[in-house]
């Protein structure tokens, strides 16, 4: 198995939350909500974690790949946390809005005409993430 690393980020969730009310609020609930998980201080929960930190590292895929797949599956299953989450991280990993833009098209054909709703939502934090 490859080593793995943390990903060498571009931007900084702040330098989302900048860019984008929309993930400024992510952002912003995501965190005050693992708080409150957190202080439940829950093994299994902690071990859930530490597996979903450690799988987009920096391994044999790069990391932005990793997320970019997130993403795909993220958008068919319906998930619009899962969404926002990854396409954020995508684009602090340097993803453009293109490569993000095909990954969506790919859960589209996946997840067929349902995923609609959710890929206007994503659409939108896209809009915001790479306007100039």
């Amino acid at each position: 198995m490859p080593d793995r690393a943390e990903p060498t980020y571009i931007y900084s969730e702040e330098d989302a939350a900048s860019r984008s009310a929309i993930a400024r609020q992510f952002i912003e609930t995501r965190r005050r909500l693992n708080q409150t998980v957190d202080a439940a201080d829950n093994y299994l929960v902690k071990r859930f974690y530490n597996l979903d930190h450690n799988t987009y590292l920096e391994g044999a895929l790069p990391a932005k790949q990793k997320e970019l797949m997130g993403l795909a599956v993220s958008a068919g299953l319906r998930c619009d946390d899962c969404i926002n989450y990854h396409i954020i991280q995508s684009f602090r990993l340097g993803a453009t809005r293109s490569e993000q833009e095909e990954t969506l098209n790919v859960a589209l054909v996946i997840g067929g005409s349902i995923v609609i709703p959710h890929l206007r939502r994503a659409y939108a934090l896209l809009a915001e993430l790479y306007a100039s």
